[in-house]
């Protein structure tokens, strides 16, 4: 189960920063590894994931059984009923590839991957792989909600494809690889394919990084790496790519040019991240009675709640006010509709029947690597950062 999990010094997940940074795996070992609620959640529905596909592919696990089992994951203070509806996704689109075959496919869920072929003591843990026929499907359920995450050319999915390419290729005749990830609180599956020749070559490629990152050799690179670095409130390198604004300040022209705007831009971006970063630091370190020269930590702005608002607003009523103005009545939004109704339900009733229209959104900034495509001339700039 995910909660037996062990993690390598060069994980898999942790491969877009020891690639792009490859001593910051060594740095990372001085600071302790802790869990984030959100990280806990996720391994909880992973672990409902695991499950399903068990239950469907593998073992015969009767309706009791798994009932029971979900009953106990219920207890966890963090489950939500939603876990079960986006878990259904990650089985039913397992489910859409494996019936794609003639015969039933191969499929191992939870399964301990070695990649240390090409990565120093490299292992991890592939949510499920499927073989059928010559391809190769390397399927990674993530259950974040904060971007969505590709699986075009992604190092933790192709680290996974090598491990699971050495174990199979012995048995299969696999020449072609798949990279899914399954993201259903973004409704984001993402599919890659590459040649297994191509996978093969790029763990070549990576030997000589890898190496250096378990030896912590190597120059710290800032850059959106360091968004889950344990080290990136603290680490220097870091510090000063945020604080160095030498090359600007060298910069002749009165005015600056769209190039130079575009610099500053991604300068700022991984600022602005920087100081939430060292602020969530210096808030711990105050609360854990550390000193930070020039701050402290001290209680926020409270709120009031009631003691027992039932008993509250019948006395209210008992002395004549008016229960109207007690509540507030207003109309659900939209995707909160869609959330209560369930989509197939929200699709009948409202959108087949015209009552919802789609506003295209206002235009906002992106980074060129962004999808989306390119807008102009829709608004102002002034119209477009109204009421923001």
């Amino acid at each position: 189960m995910i909660g037996d999990r062990a993690h390598a010094l060069l994980s898999a997940s942790g491969a877009n920063k020891w690639l792009n940074c490859t001593p910051s795996a060594r740095l990372e070992e001085t600071f302790q590894d802790t869990q984030s609620e959100y990280a806990a959640e996720g391994s909880l529905a992973h672990e409902v994931a695991e499950l399903k596909l068990r239950k469907y592919f593998l073992e015969p696990i009767g309706p009791r059984k798994f009932n029971n089992q979900i009953k106990k994951f219920k207890e966890n203070p963090l489950w939500d009923d939603e876990i079960l509806k986006h878990t259904d996704v990650y089985l039913e689109y397992v489910q859409s590839i494996a019936h794609q075959y003639n015969s039933s496919p191969y499929v191992a869920v939870e399964k301990k991957i070695l990649y240390d072929m090409y990565v120093p003591e490299g292992f991890g843990t592939g949510d499920c792989i499927l073989i059928g026929g010559n391809t190769l499907y390397v399927i990674d359920f993530k259950y974040g909600k904060g971007v969505p995450v590709p699986a075009e050319d992604n190092s933790q999915m192709k680290l996974y494809a090598l491990g699971a390419y050495a174990e199979y290729s012995f048995l299969y005749n696999i020449e072609t690889i798949k990279l899914v990830i399954i993201q259903p609180r973004l409704n984001n599956i993402s599919e890659y394919e590459l040649s297994a020749a191509d996978l093969l070559e790029w763990g070549e490629s990576i030997k000589p990084i890898a190496e250096k990152a378990f030896k912590g050799e190597g120059e710290f690179i800032s850059g959106d790496h360091c968004r889950f670095c344990r080290a990136k409130s603290l680490c220097r390198a870091r510090t000063e790519f945020n604080i160095s604004l030498e090359e600007f300040n060298q910069m002749k022209p009165p005015l600056i040019s769209n190039e130079e705007v575009g610099q500053i831009l991604e300068r700022a971006q991984n600022l602005a991240k920087w100081v939430k970063d060292l602020e969530e630091y210096a808030l711990s370190a105050c609360l854990q009675g550390e000193i930070i020269p020039g701050w402290k930590a001290v209680e926020g702005r409270g709120s009031r709640q009631y003691t027992d608002i039932d008993v509250a607003f019948e006395d209210l009523k008992s002395e004549g006010i008016d229960e109207a103005l007690l509540y507030e009545r207003k109309p659900l939004t939209v995707p909160a509709l869609e959330k209560v109704l369930g989509k197939k339900q929200y699709r009948e009733l409202l959108e087949g029947k015209g009552h919802v229209k789609s506003e295209p959104g206002k235009p906002t900034l992106a980074r060129e690597s962004d999808k989306r495509e390119s807008i102009t001339n829709k608004v102002t700039p002034e119209e477009a950062f109204k009421n923001e």
